[in-house]
């Protein structure tokens, strides 16, 4: 069997990575990264840093181009800046609609174009790294388990039966994910979260405030800080 992991070069992700080659073996396991107009390079090193790791084959995908009509504040032509403050902060302002962080429809799109080449890859499952604290309020709905079996169910029917979906983590906390990831020993020191593309990740974006305190739950220090 093999897995086709949606690697962003983040901790959500890498864990997912590092789950699917400790179940599958790394010969077994191919990570997709995907491109959508963000405004730094940092996440897709990141990943391609990730990848060479765990010695998995790592494909590429450009989809910036279904994006150049949104003004989400992650996107390099939006003039919006990025929040800095949480996530709870910032639905605080909502109104019940997701944040300003929120790509439209990215997850859909990144496992839509994902469940194509697994196929093609002769890949029964793709891994997502999608988690509760994400979907919490609204803020990113297509992290939630809501949208994870409408799209798990659309992709097995789509594919014949030939493929499904797994998020892992979707009804877990992000400190959970990191435990999660610490006792798999995933190497968190060449991952990178922060929408910020500085020389070292901002601390203050929602992001960042999300990571620091899951490291802190778990009672070690972020790796990704010494480098």
């Amino acid at each position: 069997m093999k897995a086709l992991v949606l690697a962003s070069g983040g901790v959500d992700s890498t864990t997912c990575l590092g789950l699917a080659v400790n179940k599958y073996g790394k010969e077994n396991v191919i990570a997709l990264t995907v491109a959508y107009g963000q405004k730094h390079t940092k996440e897709i090193e990141a990943a391609r840093k990730t990848a060479e790791y765990y010695g998995v084959e790592h494909l590429y995908l450009d989809l910036e181009p279904i994006f150049r009509y949104s003004d989400c504040s992650l996107l390099k032509h939006s003039d919006r800046e990025i929040p800095h403050e949480s996530y709870a902060e910032q639905l605080k302002e909502t109104d019940g609609s997701p944040v300003s962080t929120y790509v439209p429809f990215r997850n859909g799109l990144f496992l839509s174009s994902a469940a194509s080449i697994a196929l093609s890859k002769n890949c029964s499952v793709i891994y997502y790294g999608a988690h509760a604290d994400d979907a919490a309020g609204n803020a990113y709905p297509d992290c939630s388990s809501a949208f994870h079996n409408a799209i798990n169910e659309a992709i097995y029917q789509g594919s014949g039966g030939q493929l499904k979906v797994e998020a892992p983590f979707v009804s877990c906390t992000k400190a959970e994910v990191v435990k999660t990831g610490l006792e798999l020993k995933v190497p968190y020191e060449l991952t990178w979260s922060c929408y910020e593309g500085g020389e070292k990740p901002c601390g203050v974006c929602g992001t960042c405030i999300d990571r620091a305190e899951a490291f802190r739950l778990n009672g070690v220090k972020d790796p990704a800080l010494d480098r």
